[in-house]
């Protein structure tokens, strides 16, 4: 029996997408017969790429819903059937899928309908929702901003004790940053081409991170309130920014006043079943870390972040409340989730539809570091934070403990992982505040020697893979620091004036602000196709193409050491992004350690004339280079002159 496993995702009402995977047999080729209201009907799958030592196929249908169906593998000198009951080999098949799954076709005439039967395969899991994702994310360009050391704004709010802005952090001193200093930098953010702000915990907490809440309905003092976060929306919106709020929604602080309750009256609280108590009365102070579980459950032992218990009712409707409260009085755009694989899973979709109603454009995206296919498949999440992809780009450009192939292998296995509405609003990240800085980890291999090259190779992967690019403040500079929490220093906003420092992250900056306009202005490096072109694991060489029906990309990145030249068809015009540069006689030369993004266009011989001839070359060169590429002549003979000049 052949190994088969299919997945059907519906992007839209009039469209159902279906992803087949098989073991790789040569040469097979298998087909789609479906049969409803409109009758019946073969298609062919459209062969997608080899992963992991399978072979995916696709196909996209616009049938009207339902219908039945079921999959043929044509190899050499045999046809069969996949079915719900395994193999038939038949003419045609006696058992079928239904789509949706609980759905049942109608029979074909004279035939009696077979009644549906469970399949072991994935299509047979329950019926999937409509899964569609926030368009607005597919061009996005995030920026993560740690709210307490981005900017600080006046008039200051400080907490007790504050320090200078840009002491050496430590898990409990504050600097002072806060909402009016985002406000008072969005010119920046705009002029670096950001276009949606991902701010960490702005809700009233004891800690400089926030991520243990104190109160869920009220801005922390030293950031604001919520008229100044008000303005802060309102401005972004005005500039074409989205904003998206960070939701600790698995616990909370242990100064909430919830948990306070339950502190002070035991089991008498009202809220002694919003957590998960062990033991009453609780000491007043812990030994070891992980001595509190005696007591009470916490998250990975910290007594100050007691869990929220989702068995009940009233914590559910508690944080529905939240999460829809600040989409209407605030009009953020979505939610990052912390640590959401801790919830009780049933309560994602409730989340999911309870955001969506009050904006159905509203991003919601999961902070899951593994593999996060529970929570993608259109009821929970539109995507995650995307910490798989991270780890492969410092595995191979950062850290180079891994080799072009093997990268390759990696890369493609994670865009086949989920489906198509959640891989393409990834938020694709280099470095978070739970992470060391990416400069800091180009710069432990060899002594940091190529650290810059190192950093721009890992950031040209991460504005032209399949997903939205996210940059953690201050990335774009190349600031350092270790991981939390060196990895959240204050942006040093007076680098212009250090002259040690200032080449080095102008030209960082310079180069971001490119790679961002390249993105925008190339549809294919936003929304179009992946395909691996070369993953050479001896050289370290990497190429793949992004394609959409208007733009079409070539993103190669050379790690080696030596130059690398790429062939490209001669047919096509060439100009290599980055640089603004023309590319000619039909390859291109791959600097050690550096990356170059080719844009292709089909062109006829009076674009290319024009081409060549304004790009300096005199009518004779020009003639020789339509010769020389092989553009036919319309009369069959080769160019002259004076036919470049009737062009031109």
């Amino acid at each position: 029996m052949c190994h088969a496993r299919l997945d059907m995702h519906t992007p839209s009402d009039s469209r159902v997408v279906l992803k087949l995977e098989l073991q790789p047999e040569y040469p097979q080729q298998p087909s789609l017969l479906l049969r409803g209201n409109g009758g019946q009907k073969e298609q062919p799958l459209n062969f997608l790429e080899q992963t992991d030592g399978y072979d995916y196929f696709i196909i996209e249908l616009t049938e009207p819903q339902p219908f039945e169906y079921a999959l043929r593998v044509t190899t050499p000198g045999q046809s069969r059937w996949i079915t719900p009951k395994g193999e038939e080999h038949d003419r045609l098949p006696h058992n079928w899928f239904c789509y949706p799954p609980q759905a049942r076709a109608p029979s074909t005439p004279g035939e009696a309908a077979a009644n549906p039967v469970p399949s072991p395969i994935r299509d047979a899991s329950p019926p999937r929702p409509l899964f569609e994702t926030p368009a607005w994310v597919r061009n996005a360009v995030f920026y993560q901003i740690f709210v307490e050391r981005f900017a600080r704004g006046e008039p200051a709010r400080d907490p007790l004790g504050v320090q200078p802005w840009g002491s050496p952090p430590t898990h409990g001193n504050f600097m002072g940053g806060n909402l009016q200093g985002i406000i008072d930098r969005l010119d920046y953010l705009t002029d670096l081409g950001i276009t949606a702000l991902y701010l960490t915990p702005i809700f009233q907490s004891p800690s400089n991170h926030k991520y243990d809440t104190q109160d869920y309905f009220t801005v922390d003092p030293q950031f604001g309130d919520l008229e100044l976060l008000r303005r802060l929306v309102e401005a972004c919106h005005q500039r074409g920014l989205h904003v998206v709020l960070d939701g600790v929604f698995n616990h909370c602080s242990d100064q909430n006043p919830f948990f306070l309750d339950v502190k002070r009256h035991g089991p008498q609280s009202r809220y002694w079943n919003w957590f998960h108590i062990r033991d009453w009365p609780f000491p007043d102070h812990f030994g070891n870390h992980g001595e509190v579980l005696q007591w009470y459950d916490c998250w990975w032992g910290f007594h100050t972040l007691p869990k929220l218990n989702y068995h009940n009712p009233e914590v559910e409707a508690y944080f529905l409340n939240v999460a829809t409260y600040w989409l209407c009085e605030a009009g953020i755009d979505g939610w990052r989730l912390d640590v959401p694989n801790e919830v009780i899973q049933s309560f994602w979709p409730k989340f999911r539809r309870a955001v969506k109603a009050v904006n159905p454009n509203a991003y919601i995206v999961g902070e899951i570091w593994d593999d996060a296919s529970p929570w993608l498949q259109g009821d929970q999440f539109d995507a995650v934070m995307n910490y798989r992809f991270q780890k492969a780009l410092v595995g191979y450009f950062a850290e180079e403990r891994m080799d072009a192939h093997a990268f390759d292998h990696t890369l493609r296995y994670l865009l086949q992982d989920y489906p198509e509405p959640a891989t393409a609003v990834m938020l694709n990240l280099l470095g978070s505040h739970d992470t060391a800085r990416p400069m800091t980890v180009v710069h432990r291999r060899d002594g940091g020697n190529h650290a810059l090259e190192s950093l721009k190779l890992m950031a040209a992967m991460q504005f032209t893979c399949t997903g939205a690019p996210c940059i953690y403040y201050g990335d774009e500079i190349g600031m350092e620091g270790d991981k939390d929490p060196d990895c959240r220093r204050c942006y040093p906003w007076d680098w212009e004036q250090r002259v040690e420092e200032s080449g080095q992250r102008a030209e960082l900056l310079a180069y971001y602000k490119k790679l961002i306009a390249v993105r925008k202005d190339n549809p294919a490096l936003r929304h179009g196709g992946f395909r691996t072109l070369e993953a050479d694991p001896h050289r370290q060489f990497y190429a793949f193409e992004r394609h959409s029906p208007d733009n079409r990309c070539i993103v190669a990145l050379n790690r080696g050491d030596r130059d690398y030249t790429l062939p490209l068809s001669p047919d096509l015009l060439a100009t290599e992004l980055l640089s603004n540069r023309p590319i000619r006689n039909g390859q291109v030369t791959v600097p050690p350690r550096q990356a170059i993004i080719v844009n292709l266009a089909a062109v006829d011989a009076k674009a290319l004339a024009r081409r060549l001839y304004w790009g300096g070359l005199n009518q004779t060169a020009t003639a020789r280079q339509l010769n020389e590429q092989g553009m036919p002549h319309p009369a069959g003979r080769k160019w002259r002159q004076k036919d470049v000049a009737a062009l031109v």
